[in-house]
């Protein structure tokens, strides 16, 4: 029944060979998530929301600009990767983000990127079942992947440096940092608090150059004036996302703080990131020179 259920959807969802999201109001599965509605995410676009930015990195902050975008899709969860004929597969389907950075240090840019694969139904899968990140500049690339395996996840790394690459370890089951950022998009100011632990952001693992385990952090939701903000306190960097305390969850801007990690690091540097515009788009089929205009909207020219 569960297999007939989601090759029904699935049909609906998927509304072009190439499309990323389909719209489905009335036959959208229930999310487990009561105080969420899901329409928003199945209407058949992706939300993209621009950021200025700036990079805490070398010793100083750098200009540059950030991009999330969110959008549903099916899931292929034996494969783990998107369902291209979702009917016939076995799957779920997902809050896919796309978290990308963009600037320059000096010279030379870099450009990061992490996507994130979070079941919307979170009664039938409780964890995110995929995130992979690539970080490049002129020096060469990093990527890390991490894959859920029953208790566990696989991570494989790949990197230009010696002591970094190629490496395949494994983590028990946690929270991840990177699946926060679409847990507040799906379950709102129902995030968990306290004491906990947690794997770190991979994007933060890899800049600063980090050995890949689960740390303990503190974490706290704080409300005020119609905006949440979300706190992760690690022993040595604190970060905190902004976002509405209304549906469909915003996501506002950030910060992120390194406390005293020493090397050209000595002083407490933050990064922070303020919301420039947010639009509804199916982006995947604005790919002509005329389309730009989007990128204009969107402060990204």
């Amino acid at each position: 029944m569960k297999t007939l259920i989601y090759i029904l959807f699935s049909l609906v969802l998927v509304s072009c060979t190439n499309g990323e999201a389909g719209s489905n109001k009335e036959n959208s599965p229930s999310s487990g998530i009561s105080t969420v509605d899901m329409n928003y995410w199945y209407q058949g676009k992706a939300e993209l929301s621009s950021y200025d930015l700036k990079q805490s990195r070398y010793g100083e902050i750098h200009k540059g600009h950030s991009v999330l975008i969110f959008v549903s899709e099916p899931f292929n969860t034996e494969k783990q990767v998107k369902a291209d004929r979702p009917a016939s597969s076995p799957g779920t389907n997902v809050l896919k983000l796309n978290f990308t950075k963009k600037f320059s240090t000096g010279i030379y840019p870099y450009s990061l990127m992490t996507s994130v694969f979070t079941p919307i139904n979170q009664n039938e899968y409780p964890n995110t079942l995929k995130v992979s990140t690539t970080n490049q500049d002129w020096c060469g690339h990093t990527f890390m992947q991490l894959n859920l395996d029953k208790d566990k996840y696989r991570i494989e790394q790949f990197s230009y440096f010696e002591s970094e690459g190629d490496k395949q370890i494994e983590i028990k089951k946690v929270l991840l940092e990177d699946e926060i950022w679409n847990l507040i998009r799906l379950q709102g100011g129902n995030l968990p608090v306290g004491k906990m632990s947690i794997y770190p952001s991979t994007q933060y693992l890899r800049l600063k150059h980090k050995e890949n385990k689960v740390f303990e952090v503190n974490a706290r939701l704080e409300k005020d004036k119609g905006i949440n903000t979300y706190t992760l306190e690690y022993k040595n960097r604190i970060l905190s996302i902004e976002f509405e305390n209304k549906e469909p969850f915003k996501i506002l801007g950030w910060t992120e703080t390194y406390l005293n990690n020493g090397g050209a690091e000595t002083e407490n540097l933050t990064t922070t990131a303020t919301l420039k515009e947010t639009i509804l788009l199916d982006y995947w089929n604005k790919n002509s020179v005329a389309d730009s205009v989007y990128r204009a909207k969107l402060g990204l020219n």
